[in-house]
């Protein structure tokens, strides 16, 4: 599927499909949106405790090298798994301006994590442990496996499969008790399929140009 490089309002680039008419990121802003519902929202909820991350939509990388950054700022051990059904090739994800955008010391980092083989895990960094899957995501099937999930598939109004109560089970089961499903949508069909899959849900403010997202919470 053809991709088009746009640049996104902080700066940051992202692809868009014209095919399908989507984003990989948000066009308000990629970087900005990725540190608000992933970080702020999510990632931060756990600090200085070793935990394990599920990515729905591995995509570009950007969250998981975000991630990897946080990881070294506050010594936090993280075993992070990325999701993706449809790769992006490595000249591909090269395009992208983050490692300038967000640290530019940093980019023989981003570089291991896209030149990294799938499904071989590899300690990216001291503290940042990734395992790449190559799987849709109608094929997970961990069970309490993980602390925290960041829910960044394309938007219902292009894939409303990946949305469905199905995958929402999925999720769930995939999360420790206690753990914490993040998604910058926010559709009442979401937060519907999500509550019957059994999660607590919060409304919470959204990333620049959304007014709110979703946080999921699994409890005893």
């Amino acid at each position: 599927m053809k991709k088009e490089i746009i640049q996104t309002k902080d700066g940051s680039t992202t692809f868009y499909l014209p095919e399908l008419n989507e984003t990989y990121h948000s066009k308000n802003g990629a970087i900005q949106e990725a540190y608000h519902v992933f970080i702020k929202n999510g990632f931060s909820l756990f600090e200085r405790k070793p935990i394990s991350i599920l990515e729905i939509g591995f995509g570009t990388g950007l969250n998981a090298f975000i991630t990897s950054l946080e990881s070294q700022k506050n010594n936090q051990i993280i075993d992070y798994v990325g999701v993706e059904a449809y790769p992006v090739s490595m000249d591909e994800a090269f395009t992208m301006n983050y490692v300038n955008q967000i640290d530019a010391s940093k980019k023989e980092e981003f570089k291991k994590i896209h030149q990294m083989d799938w499904e071989t895990p590899i300690q990216v960094n001291p503290t940042f442990h990734l395992t790449k899957r190559k799987q849709f995501f109608q094929d997970i099937a961990d069970v309490e496996v993980f602390d925290l999930i960041y829910f960044d598939a394309f938007g219902y109004d292009v894939q409303p499969e990946l949305w469905s109560d199905e995958i929402f089970l999925k999720m769930f089961n995939a999360l420790k008790s206690g753990g914490i499903l993040v998604t910058y949508a926010c559709r009442t069909v979401i937060k519907n399929s999500m509550i019957a899959a059994g999660f607590k849900i919060e409304k919470l403010p959204g990333a620049p140009g959304k007014r709110e997202m979703l946080r999921a919470s699994k409890q005893d």
